[in-house]
């Protein structure tokens, strides 16, 4: 059972970037899915959640309005949409799932990706 995540990069701020994250070993069936960070000397903060229906989305104040999730199950990638991004927006990005049906944020996950870092930087 895995993640992985990927799409990370250096881009200027304003820009976009797309973070992908595929799954393998199981079926993203039944999932919640969550994207998180943690930037350079700050502790992991949320950054959004889909529900296993796809229908319930959850962003962090921070994001909101700028970044968007979306999920493909039949081909187990979750996918995180960064908009107009900031230099605080820089931070090591990290996918995870969990079984369930509602989105939450603390202890609980049951996979995490590695990460993938994104530098905003002009």
């Amino acid at each position: 059972v895995q993640l992985q995540a990927y799409g990370g990069g250096l881009v200027q701020p304003g820009g976009p970037l797309r973070l992908s994250c595929a799954g393998s070993g199981f079926t993203l069936e039944h999932h919640i899915l969550g994207w998180f960070r943690r930037a350079p000397g700050k502790g992991r903060e949320e950054v959004s959640c889909i529900d296993s229906s796809g229908r319930a989305i959850y962003y962090a104040d921070s994001v909101k309005g700028r970044f968007t999730i979306s999920r493909d199950d039949s081909k187990r990638t979750v996918y995180l949409q960064l908009n107009s991004l900031k230099p605080e927006d820089t931070a090591v990005y990290y996918c995870a799932a969990a079984v369930a049906t509602m989105c939450f944020f603390g202890p609980g996950y049951d996979y995490w990706g590695q990460g993938t870092l994104v530098t905003v930087s002009s």
